[in-house]
């Protein structure tokens, strides 16, 4: 496989201070379910209903969005098995992906897609240290270069990995369907206007996605994210 020239991420300088609260502890998401609950009584009643929603924080880095480019469009079982041989065939740091030929990302279960979003993964050079400093809009702006990573993945990095207090994933289709039910609208609101709806929900969007998730499973009994 010919080298190429490594890329690195741009990142944009942006006052530090913009990232707000970080979700460290149950505590925090306590904090954050308390205010929801009394800013909106539709909160309070996914509260009383399902509880605090869990931290659920993750490690941030490359194997975590190699990861994430991975379980894209596959499911959470699949994902999971895909993974599992990954990490078996020591393909979780930048430095295999890059000198794997495609057979090697093939054996564990990569479509040619996938193989390619990996490779600029590994490429991109992301400053993984910087991005826990940077503000919100950085992370997203700088992860979302990267080819394979959309505005989904990128926000829930700063959410899980992050553990940024204040981002929503308005283009998560249980995100959607859990506000349907909950705000008892007649349709599922898209993106765009999910994301206006959670504007009101700063400074503790992360939380508020929690509850959703967490009352999405109590109404439907199925998992709304891995």
């Amino acid at each position: 496989m010919r080298s190429q020239p490594k890329r690195t991420v741009t990142t944009r300088s942006m006052p530090r201070a913009e990232y707000g609260r970080i979700l460290n502890s149950e505590a925090c998401m306590a904090e954050g379910a308390e205010w929801l609950a009394r800013a909106e009584p539709r909160f309070a009643h996914a509260v009383e209903l399902c509880g605090v929603p869990p931290l659920r924080r993750r490690p941030d880095g490359f194997a975590q969005l190699l990861q994430a480019i991975i379980s894209q469009q596959v499911s959470t079982h699949a994902a999971r098995a895909i993974w599992e041989r990954m990490v078996a065939a020591g393909l979780t740091e930048p430095s295999a992906i890059l000198v794997a030929d495609d057979a090697t990302l093939r054996a564990p279960g990569l479509s040619r897609q996938k193989m390619r979003y990996a490779r600029a993964l590994a490429d991109a050079g992301i400053d993984f240290e910087h991005l826990r400093e940077a503000p919100d809009q950085e992370v997203v702006a700088s992860l979302t270069e990267v080819a394979g990573i959309g505005r989904w993945t990128a926000e829930i990095y700063a959410m899980f990995s992050l553990g940024r207090a204040d981002v929503f994933a308005p283009g998560d289709l249980a995100l959607q369907e859990s506000a349907r039910r909950l705000f008892d609208l007649t349709d599922r609101p898209r993106e765009a206007a999910l994301r206006r709806m959670a504007e009101k929900w700063s400074p503790w969007r992360s939380v508020a996605a929690g509850l959703l998730w967490v009352y999405y499973r109590a109404e439907s009994n199925r998992e709304g994210i891995a």
